[in-house]
């Protein structure tokens, strides 16, 4: 018996316009003829355990096979079949109806191809990307169901016939074409099924071997799983990285779908190289790692699996479509992840201190980025001083309240950006009793900034932006020991000595053991080009102004009288000498500059 006919579509040739409008890369027919395997094989093992299937289920797999001598590549399932009826019902009307509305939407352009799918059984025609005939081989599990043979050649014209087949199931057998041989290499092949088949709840086989894991962790109740068997996942998913610190098991069923796992790796300072670690599934069917719209831009730092079958897709499952389901599904993993950041600090606040260098930029970035996250963050993120002990914020509050509330009733945080480099103001200011805080991190100058802004009456000031004095300023003025023009007299030798326009001197009554000449970059500027490099602050045009630096000269330091004692050339090699020491002691002295510096003090040790 052989039938022919035309499949429903008001056109000559569907299969050109599917190549060009619904595929972008052609490995993806692979994907859609082992998935439409995966549903036939679980739609007969639905219709048993409902008993409307009473014959024997047998071993259930897909299998891929190719034959480079035929060119060919066979998917075969032993799931429900179909009769002739059925072929033409599924797969000549393409999904019943629509067709020719689709052609006509394509033909002549792009159009709206985003918004189709479900609307068209479109996934089975992919395999004319690469072949240039398919027979399907069928059998229904209906009994007494004869086996058929469908046929076609990418024009709109099949064949239907008898077959012979014994077992229930199909086989879609794809005869390659010329322009598609790299599909007959069994390495292609098990680099496509490892790529978007691997979770497929279906064993399928390949060369012989099941290559695919049917039951991931993710599918599975976090009561039956172990920290161990959520490790090893993990290898199995990145197989170079290091354990992850910690990890949350995403389940929900209403009012969407969505499993999963993410993963909070070391992410550490190097943060944008570890983006596109996240996998999106549907019905454990991969199919992108770009999840920017469904996963919020900060929680790209994590690792993992999202599976979720309501996040639309566009015809082809190649892209994401931004609707109301992925808005609520973005909010859903942001409050999931905060919570569980909260959980472990409230549990087992030694473990977040230890895992908090690993963990920090990503919380920064995240209460930066989106304000339902900072207001839980805000509870959890850690402050770490230079001693090395942690505090919430409203603990450090409440340490440096009492010492550190300037003449403003303004509560002054300090901190250092480089505790080596900047040693010698930490010094300085634990003298005085203050603390100073350690935020030295890739994203800290935008965190400082969103502090401020943030919190009521405090103000944040790096440990070198101002003299100690003018640290955390109070209403008490220290005496000189220098009348006004001794200061001036000084002032002038200073200026003399530097010569540099971008080095403002001013003359101030320090402690007599603060240091004669201390070098500070005022806060603003300082933060403002801080913020530049790290493309932040709306303040490009400070990236290409000069470095500008105020220069204390201390009026009670012993160093100073004899700067004023000195005469002549020796008055400014001293101030020069004072000068390029507070340089010095902040890594700023270099080249032709240093030389001179080493050479001078040599003179001065010599000179009796």
């Amino acid at each position: 018996m052989e039938e022919r006919g035309n499949i429903s579509i008001h056109t000559e040739n569907i299969f050109p316009i599917i190549k060009k409008f619904l595929y972008s890369d052609h490995e993806i027919f692979l994907r859609e003829l082992v998935s439409n395997a995966v549903d036939a094989t679980q739609k007969v093992k639905r219709l048993a355990a409902v008993g409307e299937y009473k014959g024997d289920l047998g071993e259930l797999k897909v299998k891929v096979a190719v034959n480079k001598d035929d060119r060919t590549i066979t998917i075969s399932d032993n799931g429900i079949g179909m009769t002739a009826e059925e072929i033409k019902k599924y797969i000549n009307q393409i999904a019943f109806s629509g067709a020719s509305e689709f052609v006509e939407r394509f033909k002549d352009s792009d159009g709206d191809k985003d918004q189709i799918i479900g609307q068209f059984g479109l996934g089975f025609y992919s395999a004319f990307m690469v072949a240039d005939r398919v027979d399907i081989v069928t059998k229904s599990y209906q009994e007494g169901a004869e086996p058929a043979r469908w046929t076609c050649d990418g024009s709109t014209e099949f064949a239907i016939t008898d077959a012979q087949k014994e077992d229930r199931g199909s086989d879609v057998i794809l005869h390659v074409a010329p322009d598609s041989d790299e599909f007959l290499e069994t390495a292609r092949i098990r680099n496509i099924l490892d790529k978007y088949c691997k979770f497929l709840p279906v064993p399928i086989e390949f060369e012989g071997e099941v290559i695919n894991n049917p039951n991931p962790i993710w599918t599975k109740q976090p009561a039956d799983l172990t920290d161990e068997d959520y490790k090893n996942f993990y290898k199995e998913l990145y197989p170079f990285s290091e354990p992850p610190l910690f990890w949350i098991h995403l389940n929900v069923d209403y009012p969407f779908n969505l499993t999963g796992i993410l993963y909070f790796p070391k992410i550490k300072n190097d943060f944008e190289l570890q983006r596109n670690k996240i996998q999106l599934y549907s019905r454990q069917v991969f199919i992108t790692d770009e999840v920017k719209d469904v996963v919020p831009e900060f929680l790209m730092l994590l690792h993992g699996i999202i599976d979720s079958p309501d996040i639309p897709l566009n015809v082809s499952r190649s892209f994401l479509q931004a609707d109301s389901s992925v808005k609520k599904i973005n909010t859903y993993i942001t409050k999931k992840v905060a919570d569980k950041l909260n959980d472990i600090f409230k549990k087992d606040r030694e473990t977040f201190e230890k895992t908090w260098n690993d963990i920090n930029v990503f919380v920064k970035y995240g209460m930066l980025s989106d304000d339902k996250f900072y207001e839980k963050a805000k509870d959890f993120v850690l402050l770490q001083n230079t001693e090395g002990k942690y505090y919430t914020i409203e603990d450090y509050k409440a340490l440096v309240q009492a010492n550190q509330t300037n003449k403003s009733e303004q509560l002054v945080f300090l901190y250092t950006t480089d505790a080596d480099k900047q040693h010698a103001f930490i010094e300085a200011a634990q003298n005085r009793g203050y603390d100073v805080l350690k935020l030295d991190s890739v994203i800290d100058s935008h965190f400082i900034g969103m502090l401020e802004q943030k919190l009521e009456k405090t103000t944040l000031k790096r440990v070198d932006s101002e003299t100690i004095d003018k640290l955390v300023e109070r209403d008490e003025a220290k005496e000189s020991v220098l009348n006004d023009q001794e200061k001036e007299d000084l002032k002038a030798a200073y200026e003399q000595a530097i010569n540099n326009q971008h080095m403002h001197v001013e003359v101030a009554a320090l402690a007599p053991d603060d240091a004669p000449v201390v070098i500070t970059m005022p806060e603003f500027m300082r933060r403002m080009k801080d913020m530049n490099k790290t493309g932040g602050g709306g303040m490009m045009f400070m990236g290409d102004m000069p470095d500008t630096y105020n220069v204390t000269i201390n009026a009670n330091h012993p160093l100073n009288q004899r700067v004023l004692s000195s005469e002549g050339d020796n008055k400014s090699a001293v101030a020069r000498q004072a000068f390029d020491l507070a340089l010095l002691s902040q890594n700023m002295l270099s080249g032709a500059a240093l030389t001179t510096f080493v050479k001078r003090s040599f003179e001065l040790m010599t000179k009796e």
